[in-house]
């Protein structure tokens, strides 16, 4: 590290003058030792939780648990140095400033070095306006550059808060600031915590309680805010913790995680779930786009999920008629009531495969219980009930496990069945939803393989737990005898073997933890509060997705109507009261922080002459490089000269193509419009955007793939007569 922690440019010597930056070297000095003793104490505390040992089954949880907490923290720590200091804030009467982190640090002795960004004492630092300064005579942003710091702005509230700053060397009107934000892009999102804005920080610390909607055009930083948001409610509401369901991240495709990946761990929390749609099936990583857009419209609807509980219900129907069970003790009369009151004993909200064991384990309580076999104990009565095997099979089929994709496969291809779950829909409709694959997947499909999925459960749980409690029984009586040998061989005086008879002493014997348990899936949720990133494209369908995975409809729900592919005709409070979120709150983003005016002077008539009412964004920034016109003829040349002139900065070809399509190139990405939502470029070049189809579809199609790029839009057309 450098004895400074400043490297500022020749043509910014003026802010290096020792009079400004001497009290900012010498708290990062402190916060340099703090740093230090810090991954010290936390890397033996480590070392040491990971080599103690975890005798009983509740240490060992806690023991991981606390190796996870620390883990955490240490990778936080060593990510950044210096540069966990976001900036500082003087308020009004305490002449000290108040330094702002990604995670919060003290020394030695106790004192605040760097204030977590999320604490309620840090919100002046993001939330202040000249209008509204929150209690602040200034503030200092630092722009750091591979551990240093390369530039740094000042804002002034107040004539308190430019004593001493000499000439106002570090004060201007923000425009190197706002310039700043149009930076060269990586693969990655950059880092942005210490750019955001008033108007977003307020949005990122709003109440959990409910769903708020987040409406903001192209580079309004509607991902940055809906990121920093999931980590601000996982720190500041502890209703949304770990240990209370945490939060789920739902992106819109996997391209757009991996460019956000970084931002959560370089805001100190690694906690969150990510996903996307796809992710919470199976299926989903394979599934097509339903070729038929009746069908998509179909399967889109809400009600065609609700076909799944009636679908799961035609296979928990008791029998309609008894049966006699012959045993050696006595022939059992299993009546239809007995076959309804086992079939009605499940838990409510019991998936239907674990609820298996429950009516099985009732059914043979109903008949152990039946007249004939009072003189004969409980457990061998229902033991040999268990291995009766004309009862197992009566039982398979009126209860049997079921797999979720079969369940889904028999809609498509019984339309008997599928008249009987879903009644309302017409025979032509009901002949339109048959296919001849039937597991043939489709994007359309997961909702429903979702439903079934949730409530038939693991097909294998009923099993393996039927295996444990045989195994267990088995390992029970060989103890029992073991028992009987040792009492019967001990002639101590106080009989010490007596012991083993007690409860406690057995069930320490008989280890019944031990048996293997399936794999969680981490995706089923309940989760406190998810957030929806490019919320407009999900359909009625796919929303039930996630009210599955979130009882408490605690939701941020993050999108632009104007960029739903298939059109958004409704408000977002039509929308989400329809599909279950009544609770809801609406914020506004109005300020394109990233797209260039010039592009936006450009995408702006697109997108209005398809939706007049479109929420388009005011840019606040130019980069001074009209839109280029020209010729498909000239992509190779314009994308190597744009390589030459910039060593840093990335690119993206954006058409109808199949991404990938194009010879490959050093920081040159090659997307469709749909799979570049969410991300962003120093260049993007349009190729071919008339072939991006017509209506809401294709106008929405060029205005993203327009709005994607920080710096430079080429749009280049097939004719040369379109060429300009």
């Amino acid at each position: 590290m450098s004895s400074s922690a400043f490297n500022l440019p020749d043509h910014l010597t003026s802010k290096a003058e020792p009079s400004l930056i001497a009290d900012d070297e010498r708290h990062f000095t402190a916060i340099a030792e703090s740093l230090e003793r810090t991954i010290t104490e936390l890397s033996d505390r480590l070392d040491t939780a990971r080599k103690a040992p975890g005798r009983l089954g509740q240490e060992v949880v806690e023991r991981d648990v606390e190796v996870r907490m620390l883990a955490s923290r240490l990778r936080a720590l060593r990510r950044f140095g210096l540069d966990l200091c976001l900036g500082q804030m003087v308020s009004a009467g305490s002449p000290e400033p108040v330094y702002i982190g990604r995670l919060g640090l003290t020394d030695g002795a106790g004192h605040r070095l760097l204030i977590d960004w999320r604490s309620p004492a840090a919100e002046p630092f993001f939330g202040a306006t000249h209008a509204n300064p929150m209690g602040l005579v200034s503030r200092r942003r630092y722009r750091w550059t591979r551990g240093w710091i390369s530039d740094y702005w000042d804002e002034v509230f107040s004539a308190e808060g430019s004593a001493g700053v000499e000439q106002l060397a570090t004060l201007d009107d923000l425009s190197a600031f706002i310039a700043s934000l149009g930076s060269s892009r990586s693969a990655r999102m950059q880092d942005v915590l210490g750019t955001i804005q008033a108007d977003q920080d307020a949005i990122i610390r709003a109440s959990s309680r409910g769903a708020l909607v987040v409406d903001g055009g192209p580079g309004t930083g509607k991902t940055v805010v809906a990121l920093h948001r999931a980590a601000y409610l996982l720190y500041s509401d502890p209703r949304l913790g770990h240990h209370r369901g945490g939060v789920l991240f739902i992106g819109p495709h996997q391209p757009y995680l991996a460019y956000v990946a970084d931002v959560l761990p370089s805001l100190g929390e690694e906690g969150v779930q990510t996903c996307t749609l796809r992710d919470l099936v199976p299926e989903g990583t394979s599934a097509m786009i339903e070729p038929d857009p009746e069908v998509a419209r179909l399967k889109s609807s809400a009600e065609l999920v609700k076909a799944i509980e009636p679908a799961v219900r035609f296979y928990e129907e008791p029998p309609r008629k008894g049966m006699i069970i012959e045993t050696a003790y006595a022939d059992i009369w299993l009546g239809v009531e007995e076959w309804t009151e086992a079939f009605e004993s499940a838990a409510p909200g019991l998936a239907h495969n674990e609820a298996r064991q429950e009516v099985w384990e009732e059914l043979l309580n109903i008949l152990a219980d039946k007249p004939g076999t009072d003189d004969v104990p409980a457990d061998l009565i229902r033991r040999v009930l268990a291995q009766n095997a004309e009862l197992v099979d009566a039982f398979s089929k009126a209860w049997p496990l079921l797999d979720y994709t079969e369940l889904v496969s028999d809609l498509w291809s019984v339309p008997a069945y599928l008249r009987r779950c879903a009644p309302w829909l017409s025979a032509a409709e009901v002949k339109k939803l048959q296919r001849q694959d039937s597991r043939a997947w489709t994007v359309s499909d997961l909702p429903l393989l979702d439903a079934a999925k949730q409530r038939l459960g693991d097909a294998g749980a009923s099993r393996r737990k039927r295996q444990q409690a045989i195994a267990l029984a088995s390992e029970r009586e060989v103890m029992d005898r073991v028992i009987d040998d040792l009492i019967a061989a001990d002639d101590s005086e106080l009989m010490v073997m007596t012991s083993l008879r007690g409860q406690d002493m057995q069930d320490k014997l008989v280890d019944d933890s031990a048996a293997p348990l399936a794999e969680s899936d981490e995706l089923a949720g309940p989760f406190a509060h998810i957030v929806v990133d490019e919320a407009q494209e999900l359909t009625d369908a796919e929303w039930q997705m996630l009210l599955l995975r979130c009882p408490s409809r605690s939701f941020t729900v993050v999108g632009d109507r104007a960029q739903a592919r298939h059109g958004f005709t409704e408000s977002w409070q039509q929308r989400l009261e329809r599909i279950g979120l009544a609770q809801l709150k609406l914020a506004s983003l109005n300020i394109n922080y990233r797209t260039p005016e010039e592009v936006m002077v450009e995408a702006e008539p697109v997108i209005r002459a398809a939706l007049p009412d479109a929420n388009v964004p005011t840019s606040i920034r130019s980069s001074g490089t009209a839109v280029v016109y020209g010729s498909t003829s000239e992509l190779s040349s314009i994308l190597a000269n744009w390589l030459a002139a910039h060593a840093e900065g990335t690119a993206c070809v954006i058409s109808s193509g199949e991404p990938g399509s194009f010879p490959e190139m050093p920081r040159v990405s090659c997307l469709t419009p749909e799979l570049s939502k969410g991300l962003e470029f120093d260049l993007v070049v349009l190729l071919t955007p008339e072939a991006f189809g017509s209506g809401i579809e294709g106008a929405v199609d060029r205005y993203v793939a327009m709005t994607r790029t920080t710096q430079q839009l080429v749009i280049l057309t097939g004719s040369e007569a379109l060429a300009r």
